[in-house]
């Protein structure tokens, strides 16, 4: 049997990007350190239980919507550089050094009432987080919890985690996991948008989670008419979406699409590999914006895109960048902060933005949205050709085990 090219190598450089990441890490310790950070989520999900101890969920899909209220403890910023997340090494963790939860609470309706009272009331915002492809539960909750304390925002936490396989293996599976899961967060984004305790909501989604929100926005436009009027900001890191299929969306949307914030890289590997695997159909997160018909496309319809490419994300793919640099993150928890919108924001968001993002001017970025363009992200010269050249090394030795593999 002939192995196929894109395929392997989206196995190949997901896992060199992806692997590493511990699981059942989510056993609650009791013990507490001076200094660290406490970030109180509430959960919702549509996987199923699971009974091993410290995975919580695993990665079936569940027949309904299963909601935790857990708490996060995360490590005083004297060990843990912004943009970080610090598995536990093994159960239980030590909080002074590593991400670990305190509280895992199962909440029933009533239970999730008085979170919102307890924790969304005083600040009246809410941020949800649609986490992205090959992410186990407790992966996307210590995730989750490093972007909410890197924003410095005081918005309400809402994870929502849909069954993806946590498994480079698993692309097939996990985009259908996406969509068995649109009804579920359509429901998420229409309760906490009506709930009396929050004026203001965030919608931060990632990769193949980008997929999923754009479907559960586009779900409640068909059914209401509109999108919620607190749903203020949508968020896209990076999203493994097709660029037509993405505008077939917005037609539903309508003017809500002014509201959206793209995060693209046009070097994200992990995006690269997946236009491949589809047929080589343009991917969102990957679209170059200084290409005159492609800003004209998003600015016509009011949306912010910002350029990261040349940045140096964690997974080494430069598909996290979103959540890897802590300058563009803060930026981002500033002006959710000063209460605006991020797409169709005011000139002086790229340009903090361009200003900010890496503190250097070696390397051009570029940001669009209201007329705009700024550099916001840079990256030395230096680092730029390390990375091509490990790249290269990974094509080499892949092509390599591909010959022993196949014998062709």
């Amino acid at each position: 049997m002939r192995l196929e090219l894109p395929l392997l190598a989206f196995v190949v450089l997901l896992v060199a990007g992806c692997a590493g990441v511990p699981r059942t890490t989510l056993q609650p310790v009791e013990a507490t350190a001076p200094g660290t950070h406490e970030v109180d989520m509430l959960v919702a999900t549509t996987r199923t239980p699971s009974d091993v101890p410290g995975e919580v969920f695993g990665d079936g899909r569940g027949s309904s919507l299963s909601v935790e209220n857990i708490v996060v403890s995360v490590p005083p910023d004297s060990v843990r550089k912004p943009g970080e997340v610090i598995y536990p090494k093994e159960n239980p963790g030590d909080p002074a050094r590593e991400f670990v939860a305190t509280k895992i609470e199962p909440l029933d309706r009533a239970g999730v009432r008085r979170w919102y009272q307890r924790v969304a009331s005083p600040q009246k915002r809410v941020i949800i987080f649609v986490h992205g492809f090959n992410n186990s539960y407790e992966d996307a909750v210590l995730r989750f919890a490093q972007i909410r304390t890197d924003l410095t925002v005081n918005a309400a936490p809402v994870l929502f985690t849909w069954p993806s396989g946590g498994s480079v293996f698993d692309y097939l599976y996990d985009r259908d996991s996406a969509n068995y899961s649109r009804d579920a967060l359509e429901a998420i984004i229409e309760s906490v948008s009506a709930n009396p305790n929050v004026e203001d909501v965030t919608l931060l989604a990632h990769s193949m989670g980008g997929w999923l929100a754009m479907e559960a926005v586009r779900q409640l436009a068909i059914r209401h008419g509109h999108v919620p009027k607190k749903l203020s900001n949508i968020v896209l890191a990076s999203p493994d979406i097709d660029f037509d299929v993405f505008f077939t969306q917005l037609n539903q949307i309508g003017d809500a699409s002014r509201r959206i914030t793209i995060f693209t890289a046009t070097d994200d590997v992990a995006l690269r590999v997946s236009r491949r695997i589809a047929g080589d159909t343009q991917r969102l997160g990957a679209i170059d914006i200084t290409r005159p018909s492609v800003r004209q496309a998003l600015l016509s319809r009011g949306i912010t895109a910002i350029d990261l490419s040349n940045g140096n994300s964690s997974d080494g793919l430069n598909h996290m960048n979103f959540a890897d640099s802590p300058e563009m993150v803060k930026a981002i928890g500033r002006r959710l902060v000063a209460g605006d919108n991020i797409s169709g924001s005011r000139p002086g968001f790229t340009d903090t933005v361009g200003a900010t993002a890496l503190g250097a001017a070696q390397g051009v970025g570029s940001a669009i949205g209201a007329g705009v363009a700024a550099p916001v992200a840079v990256i030395s010269p230096a680092a730029r050709k390390r990375l091509r050249t490990q790249l290269g090394k990974t094509e080499q030795a892949f092509r390599g085990s591909l010959l022993t593999a196949t014998g062709q």
